[in-house]
């Protein structure tokens, strides 16, 4: 199993991939990534500074992926764990956890002191994930991702 950086041809394979778990969970809907432009071209937008997207693959097959992004409006010191995605024949194998630790790793080399992250209680399993991983839920979401779906909060202090 390969964990790396994402790269200009996996902008095809991960937005699928990112699809297909959606619409698994019956979130594949208008105020999520799944209608989100920026879905297609992810190599592109992870160009950012202070963003980075990591994707998994097994066998030449890419599993799914995962990123940290400094979504509008966030405070300095904090950046948003974004796009958490992983087939369903990749989870409960400890993928998941290893790519979130990734992004947390990388967060805290970059100077963040806090890691925001969107969802909807439809994903239940991921978020027991985020629980286990620190992360709190909060009342209201931090900044702007755009993603008017999304209605349930978390952050972790990276120091928990």
């Amino acid at each position: 199993m390969e964990f790396r950086r994402i790269e200009k041809q996996d902008n095809e394979e991960i937005a699928k991939v990112i699809r297909i778990v959606l619409k698994e969970h019956g979130v594949d809907k208008p105020g999520t990534v799944f209608t989100d432009p920026t879905t297609d071209a992810l190599f592109e937008l992870f160009q950012d500074k202070n963003a980075e997207y990591w994707v998994v693959k097994d066998e030449g097959e890419i599993l799914g992926g995962a990123g940290i992004y400094p979504t509008k409006g966030l405070p300095n010191s904090c950046i948003e764990l974004v796009k958490i995605y992983l087939l369903n024949s990749a989870r409960n194998k400890g993928i998941g956890k290893k790519l979130m630790e990734i992004c947390i790793d990388e967060a805290k080399k970059r100077g963040f002191s806090t890691i925001y992250l969107e969802t909807m209680p439809e994903l239940s399993n991921a978020i027991d994930l985020y629980k286990k991983m620190g992360f709190v839920q909060l009342d209201k979401p931090l900044g702007d991702s755009g993603h008017f779906a999304c209605d349930l909060w978390m952050l972790k202090k990276m120091d928990e």
